[in-house]
Order: structure tokens, then C-alpha cells, then sequence
């Protein structure tokens, strides 16, 4: 017979086990006894989801693409086209040099149809790498918003030959596009408007009133545009522009807008500085004239992938459609189960 020390520990052992117990305690939900809906779908669900589908994005592809069709664009590529000839193998050291003219006159394409306006003007710059990640990171937020002397990860455009911190530092703001165009048809100078081409979010949040530029492009190696030190950063829009670091390789940044309607087959006179480098990458520079539509600028692929996706579900509805007249079977027979068509062939086959 047990001790009555025996039954004690007995006891203590059994009660400590229950409090060192880590069984939840009991509930539906714990236990996954909630009740629950489970749709099943069943061959009309699924050809109802896709007929619905196509209904709604071919329409839309359609009217996208019509909208695209309207947008009138129209596009120049100078960087070859603007250089000397005596220069034309030695590129880099013409764009370099600051005694050579970078004035360019030409002819861009004729209107081809009437470009109501606004009219934006772009400048695409084609194989030029603002997403790496060494150039992303070489600004400072923080010194944008009105902490001027905060140069971290500025890296190497962080200090002026004098010691004193540059603002805005870093190469995203080095290397400023500093191109500049004039329009002019019949003789007529066409006017451009660089008042709010920027995000409001952007002039109100990112870049400070109270910053001016300081020391920038004062160092040896001149990197692209300079700025106006009486102007804060919040108004230097063509430089907020450019900060906004683009995802691709190609891309197209807004330059200003015509305010003014451009009548078809008028032909229009650019007068340009070919002042930025794109020679030692071998990249591109084109100026871009372009009306808009309530899906933008000129954009086929969103209509083309609307299109594709409502036309895919169309088609595959059909095929369900068929198959379902065709060769019929009812819901749920689980004769076509794997394991029930081996049973009845003579055994489970593994």
C-alpha cells in the first residue's frame, strides 16, 4: 500500500502536470468547427465568371485603344542628328568641351493631325540607368526636406572643394538634365510652361521652401544642369522632375506644356542646347510632343492586353460550353477518381 507521502507526491505531480499542460483550451474556432462556405464551382459558375469577364474587358480594351488612336505624338531624335560633322568620331569630347557650339536649329515632323491643348513636351532618354542601386541611393531625403547640412549616402558628391556641404547633393541631382528647347511655327515663338509639371505631393512634402541650392556643380566635374541659388528647392520643378528616378532603362520625363493649339500639317522649328552627355553610354536623346487622353499619353498595350484577356476568357467559356454538351458528366461522380478507375481495372496500381 502507498504512504500516505507517496499519494501526497502522487498528488503534487498530477497537478503540476496540469499546469504545465500547453493543450489549448476547447473552442470551435480553435478546432476549426465554425460553420463555413465552400463554393463548388460547377460548370455553369465557371462559364457565367468567364462569358462575365470577356463582357466587361473587351469593351474596355476597345476604348482604350481608341483613346490611344486619338492621342496625337510626335517625336524627334537629335543626339545624332545635332552634332557636327568634324565631330562626328569624337562625340564625347564635343559634348564635353565648353568651347564648342551646342546651339542645334531643325525641322521636327510635321502635325499630322490637330493637337488641341495642353500639348506636353518630353525628353526620352534611352539606355540611361536611373535604377541602379549605387545612383538611387546617392541623395539625401532628409537635407531635401530642410536639413541642409545632412549629407549622408551622398556619396561622392557630398562636399564642395571649400569644405562646405553641396545642396542638394548627391548624383541623382549631379547629374540633371540640362538640355534646353525652343518652338517656334511660322515664325512664331511657341511658348512652354514649366508652372506645375511636378507632383503637388511632391513640391509640398519632398522638397523644402526654406532650401536653397548652395555650392552645387561648383566642383571640377561638371555632372549636367546648374541651379538658380534665389529659387528653393520647391520651385525648382525641372529638378524634382528629374529625382524622381525612373524604373527602366528607357524612359520620358515631362519638360514643360504648350499652352496653345497646334493646327495639322503646321511645321514646327525647335531650337535646341545639346549640352547633356549621353555619348559616353552610348544612349539616345529624343524631345516628344504629345496630347492626352483619360488613359494618358499613347498607350496600345493596355487596350492590346484588355483585349487579349477578355477575348481568352470568351474562348475558354466556349470550350467549356462544348465539352459540357458534348460529353457530359455529373457533379461530383467520383467513378473518374484516380484510385476508383484503377479498382475497377483490376487493382490500385502504385
Amino acid at each position: 500500500m502507498a504512504t500516505k507521502a507517496e499519494k501526497g507526491k502522487d498528488g503534487g505531480d498530477s497537478s503540476l502536470a496540469k499546469k504545465k499542460s500547453r493543450r489549448p483550451q476547447y473552442s470551435r474556432f480553435s478546432q476549426q468547427e465554425l460553420p463555413a462556405c465552400k463554393p463548388i464551382l460547377s460548370p455553369g459558375w465557371v462559364v457565367s465568371i468567364f462569358i462575365t469577364i470577356g463582357i466587361v474587358f473587351i469593351p474596355i480594351g476597345f476604348a482604350a485603344l481608341f483613346a490611344s488612336e486619338r492621342v496625337v505624338e510626335i517625336k524627334f531624335q537629335y543626339d545624332q542628328d545635332c552634332v557636327p560633322t568634324k565631330y562626328k568620331n569624337g562625340m564625347v569630347a564635343y559634348i564635353q568641351s565648353n568651347d564648342t557650339d551646342k546651339t542645334c536649329t531643325r525641322k521636327m515632323p510635321a502635325v499630322s493631325a490637330t493637337m488641341k491643348s495642353p500639348i506636353y513636351v518630353y525628353y526620352q532618354i534611352d539606355h540611361y540607368f536611373q535604377n541602379h542601386r549605387r545612383y538611387v541611393k546617392s541623395r539625401n531625403d532628409k537635407q531635401l526636406r530642410g536639413d541642409q547640412n545632412n549629407t549622408a549616402d551622398c556619396a561622392p558628391e557630398r562636399y564642395a572643394n571649400n569644405g562646405q556641404a553641396i545642396v542638394p547633393c548627391g548624383l541623382v541631382a549631379w547629374s540633371l538634365f540640362n538640355d534646353t528647347y525652343k518652338f517656334s511655327v511660322k515664325n512664331k515663338t511657341v511658348e512652354v510652361s514649366k508652372k506645375d509639371i511636378t507632383w503637388k505631393s511632391d513640391r509640398e512634402k519632398k522638397f523644402s521652401s526654406k532650401v536653397y541650392p548652395k555650392n552645387f556643380q561648383a566642383g571640377g566635374l561638371i555632372g549636367g544642369g546648374k541651379l538658380n541659388s534665389s529659387i528653393p528647392l520647391s520651385g525648382q520643378e525641372d529638378l524634382i522632375v528629374w529625382m524622381r528616378t525612373a524604373a527602366l532603362p528607357n524612359f520620358r520625363k515631362l519638360y514643360g506644356r504648350i499652352e496653345e493649339d497646334l493646327e495639322a500639317h503646321d511645321q514646327i522649328t525647335i531650337e535646341l542646347q545639346n549640352n547633356y552627355n549621353t555619348y559616353s553610354f552610348k544612349g539616345t536623346k529624343s524631345v516628344i510632343l504629345s496630347t492626352a487622353s483619360w488613359i494618358g499619353g499613347k498607350n496600345d498595350l493596355m487596350g492590346i492586353a484588355y483585349l487579349t484577356i477578355g477575348g481568352t476568357c470568351l474562348f475558354l467559356a466556349i470550350c467549356f460550353i462544348l465539352m459540357y454538351v458534348l460529353k457530359p458528366r455529373p457533379l461530383g461522380d467520383t467513378s473518374y477518381l484516380s484510385w476508383n478507375r484503377n479498382a475497377s481495372g483490376g487493382g490500385l496500381r502504385f
